[in-house]
């Protein structure tokens, strides 16, 4: 097997029972729910048991996929499979980091709780929501923005796919613009228009949280959504730009491409990231580890190959 990456997925991606048969199945996995019920009971019991209107509310959302992230590779780790590099989606870069050695499980789990509250209140205040843009060039979904107000091109996550934030009462007139344009619009039910201006007090907060916060260079390197660039040593900075920054996820996946990445493992909830690789890299090799069935799978794959 050529160089392995792993990425982290983001948010959108949680489900009920998300990471039950992983815990079953891996004590590393098992571990890491064990660490973040001491800090934030009952975080467990939200992703096993927990329902879809209540893992949709960003202050669940966020810890909850964190565990699952970190719970698939820490599975991964346990069997011998090793990434040469990680990425991750939004809130999974700070999964990703905490994979890397760059923060302590217990200080990546408590800034992620922080990173969760400080949208969440942002997203509140603003008033702000998402839409995905289908079938859009990126040029032409940052003109259907420009032209509704008041929307920003934020995700640019593989060919054909831009997702965009806007204020919730322009979601509608967003898609409907898209549409006009010869793509197509879909509101999405995320609570809050993340990677634009509309964050600016979260990652003003963040920052703040991240100055005492003890962080290390990145054992291994982990390309940012907001550069498509390996993090550069200790960099306290780069977690709050990324709240307020595009995820260039496209670019990104390329750059690992062009450096000689040739196998990508998403790890965490669903397989949104394998889609985007499969649409962006059509020839690399993409598995994922969510669950029991889908490590043991994985294992077998990169162990065999």
């Amino acid at each position: 097997m050529d160089k392995i990456a792993f990425l982290f997925s983001g948010q959108g991606s949680q489900y009920s029972g998300m990471g039950k048969s992983l815990c079953e199945a891996s004590p590393a996995a098992a571990a890491v729910f064990a660490l973040a019920d001491s800090i934030r009971p009952g975080t467990s019991s939200q992703c096993f048991e927990g329902t879809a209107e209540e893992l949709a509310v960003t202050i669940n959302t966020q810890p909850c996929l964190y565990c699952v992230d970190l719970a698939g590779a820490e599975a991964l780790r346990e069997a011998g499979v090793f990434p040469d590099a990680v990425a991750g989606f939004s809130l999974g870069e700070v999964a990703a980091l905490t994979f890397s050695g760059a923060f302590s499980p217990k200080d990546g789990f408590s800034l992620v709780m922080k990173r969760a509250e400080l949208m969440n209140a942002a997203s509140e205040a603003s008033q702000s929501g998402m839409v995905a843009l289908l079938k859009l060039t990126p040029e032409k979904a940052a003109e259907v923005c420009r032209e509704v107000g008041d929307s920003y091109p934020i995700n640019f996550n593989c060919p054909g796919q831009t997702v965009a934030a806007t204020l919730r009462a322009k979601k509608e007139a967003l898609a409907a613009a898209a549409k006009a344009a010869g793509g197509r619009g879909i509101p999405l039910a995320v609570s809050g228009g993340f990677h634009s201006p509309f964050m600016q007090s979260a990652a003003d907060g963040l920052r703040e949280v991240l100055q005492s916060l003890p962080m290390s260079a990145p054992a291994i390197p982990v390309y940012a959504n907001a550069t498509a660039s390996p993090y550069e040593g200790a960099d306290r900075e780069m977690p709050a730009r990324q709240l307020v920054s595009p995820v260039y996820w496209q670019k990104t996946l390329e750059r690992l491409w062009a450096d000689g990445f040739t196998a990508f493992v998403e790890v965490g909830a669903g397989k949104t990231l394998s889609g985007f690789v499969k649409k962006t890299l059509p020839e690399a090799f993409i598995a994922n580890v969510e669950d029991a069935q889908s490590l043991q799978k994985t294992i077998e794959a990169i162990k065999g190959a």
